[in-house]
């Protein structure tokens, strides 16, 4: 099997999987209504109206619509920049407060390497500069100019309360900006799309030229191919395809900088990407920030793309990034426009995932957004350019398009047992990780039969709505809302417990349905081997235990699969699990201290069977000096990554049998 298993270009990649491929600052929110509005046609006839009215064709203010908002009303709560409603209208100074940054929250040391940690005066000057950081852009936010709400207000009479919270207002003063960037274009109201493209363009509010075109180009792409939802308030809203070649020159009359593409941008030609490097300084005492310089692939390769959020505001991402004295990753990524910046070469190693062997092995993506704001929404703009360029680096780097590969942070595991419950756990069970795959060209899907041993986690991610507390504070519920989360309990029961995470939970405490709480959680693309199934209830085996949730055969929230797993030897009672895939002692060439490879706490029975994602030999990258010159990477005996809970793990190859998956059928 192990043979097969390998194959003949990178053997310790995907078992058994597809590579498909095609394709700051918190915000005040309200949730959005449980049910359906009474007439699921209101806002498909707003859209005609207003289209009509502003002598805008309707397929256009669809598809700048659903390039902003998916036709989402969010039931008036705003955007991470600032946006409401289906027409993203913003109006920074009502959206936005303070909030400390993403990476200087928590425990967890983003180099995770404690060979090297980071200093005690790095620490302290990353809460000073996220504290400044986001308190200047709150001043800013109160002083900048008015946004587009505003603007539909003195176009359309209508109140900025009733523009930020009645949907169909919301689409009236949209259509009213688009007829006005048509005129100011000098350009006729025509009833022809293409004749609309620069007035698109001018929508997004974007800096360049590029990112301008960027966002037009998929406003038009999503008029071609149509689409057709069931928002969040339960109105139904279709765009029928259309043909349509828009004319292109029309971005030209914007007036915006069209500067050439820096040669150090990694990023496909087909999105927006500028390049704002990170610095790489010298801080004396030994110390330097913030990432190290290495020579991915030739020395070691690329198996992960780590999927972030900022939270944060755009402004203050980039603030941070560049403080020498913080942490890195190498892309980030704009909400309003999907615009990018790259920070770090791709061969470079980041600081951005709390796990070494991770960092050293990954591609970290910063998304503009908010964990605990479940309507700050991503947006379709921002999850378009992302998906093309996780598709460009998984060309690039061989990297298969699964979930395997494709982490969220709050995937990565804790690199030792201490380590585990100051991980961080963006970007949450709000990132809708179905769309994206779906957006990358590798949608979920089943691949085998009731027996063939794995299912795929796949709820539908807009009627799917568990509760989560602690959005809004300890303890509060959380808006009702889409989400790429299954809870997981001990019995086939909702009554039953949560399952327990002994490494979240250290001392016996209990999992919970906190959103930050990822002890009883699975989300949208992760394979578990099946325990058991009975009735409408689904048994995976997930962190050394039975973990039981609601797949009922009339509403599957989980694909049938199979592939590889992993049990333990003949005659071992448990299957060490580990945090990091370290090579062993004997590794070690002479000067290069031997990193202590410990299991973790979990308890994993031999006979329990666990999806593999990859087989890869242990690595370790030896980077603790400014100068690159002494860096050294150690390789050993192979281990399989496995998803043992909500986060992956790794097992020794040598502890475990593999084999392919089987199990009772439903």
């Amino acid at each position: 099997m192990e043979a097969a298993l390998r194959g003949p270009v990178r053997p310790h990649r995907l078992l058994g999987a597809a590579t498909a491929a095609a394709l700051a600052i918190p915000l005040l929110t309200t949730g959005p209504p449980a049910g359906a509005a009474s007439d699921d046609g209101a806002l498909q006839d707003a859209f005609r109206a207003a289209a009509q009215r502003h002598d805008v064709p309707e397929s256009v203010l669809l598809g700048v619509s659903y390039l902003q908002s998916r036709w989402d009303a969010h039931a008036g709560a705003a955007s991470v920049s600032g946006g409401y409603g289906p027409m993203h209208l913003t109006d920074v100074r009502t959206a936005l407060a303070a909030q400390d940054a993403h990476h200087g929250d928590g425990a967890e040391d983003p180099r995770g390497d404690t060979s090297r940690p980071l200093a005690p005066a790095a620490d302290a000057h990353t809460t000073t500069a996220a504290t400044t950081t986001a308190a200047t852009a709150a001043t800013t936010a109160t002083t900048a100019t008015p946004g587009t709400l505003a603007r539909a207000a003195e176009l359309t009479g209508l109140a900025p309360a009733e523009l930020r919270t009645s949907a169909a207002a919301n689409v009236e003063g949209g259509a009213a900006l688009l007829a006005a960037a048509q005129r100011d274009l000098g350009a006729p109201a025509s009833d022809d799309p293409a004749d609309w493209y620069g007035a698109v363009a001018a929508y997004a509010g974007a800096d360049t030229q590029d990112a301008a075109e960027v966002f037009a180009d998929d406003v038009y792409a999503v008029i071609a191919a149509g689409e057709e939802r069931v928002t969040d308030s339960g109105q139904r809203v279709v765009l029928t395809p259309r043909d349509v070649t828009p004319d292109t020159a029309g971005a030209d009359a914007l007036g915006l900088p069209h500067a050439p593409r820096d040669p150090n941008v990694e990023c496909p030609r087909t999105v927006s990407c500028e390049w704002l490097p990170a610095p790489y300084e010298d801080l004396g005492g030994g110390d330097y920030g913030n990432y190290d310089l290495a020579d991915r692939e030739d020395s070691q390769e690329i198996e992960y793309i780590v999927i972030h959020d900022t939270e944060a505001t755009w402004e203050t991402t980039l603030d941070l990034v560049q403080d020498p004295t913080y942490v890195s990753w190498h892309y980030s990524l704009r909400s309003s426009d999907g615009h990018i910046a790259q920070h770090l070469a791709t061969k470079d190693v980041g600081w951005h995932a709390g796990n070494w062997f991770v960092n050293a092995k990954s591609i970290g993506l910063e998304h503009e957004g908010f964990l605990t704001a479940p309507d700050a929404w991503y947006t379709e703009a921002m999850y378009r350019t992302s998906a093309r360029l996780v598709r460009y680096l998984a060309r690039t780097y061989d990297i298969p398009l699964d979930r395997q590969h494709i982490l969220g942070h709050d995937n990565v595991q804790g690199t030792t047992t201490g380590g585990i419950p100051g991980m961080h756990t963006d970007p949450g069970p709000y990132w809708d990780w179905s769309h994206y795959f779906a957006l990358l060209g590798a949608p979920f899907h089943p691949t085998a039969g009731p027996r063939g041993g794995l299912v795929t986690i796949a709820p539908e991610y807009d009627e799917h709505t568990p509760e989560f507390t602690g959005c809004a504070g300890a303890g509060s519920a959380c808006a009702p809302h889409g989400s790429a989360a299954v809870r997981l309990h001990t019995a086939p029961s909702a009554d039953a417990p949560l399952v327990a995470d002994p490494g979240t939970h250290p001392g016996g405490g209990a999992s919970s349905t906190g959103v930050n709480d990822i002890g009883a959680r699975a989300t949208a693309g992760q394979r578990f081997a099946v325990a058991e199934r009975r009735g409408d209830w689904t048994a995976i085996w997930y962190l050394g235990a039975k973990a039981w949730f609601h797949d009922p055969a009339r509403d599957r929230t989980a694909y049938d699969a199979q592939g590889w797993v992993v049990t333990g030897r003949d005659g071992a009672e448990t299957i060490p699990v580990y945090g990091r895939a370290y090579p062993e002692a004997a590794a070690y060439p002479p000067g290069v201290p031997v990193q202590a490879v410990s299991p973790l706490s979990y308890r994993v029975p031999a006979d329990q069977a666990y999806a593999v994602g990859l087989r890869t030999p242990s690595e370790y990258y030896r980077a603790v000096t400014y100068d690159p010159a002494g860096h050294q990477v150690v390789r050993g005996e192979d281990y399989f990554q496995i998803q043992l809970g909500h986060r992956v793990a790794y097992v020794r190859a040598a502890d475990v049998e593999l084999r392919w998956s089987s199990s009772p059928g439903r």
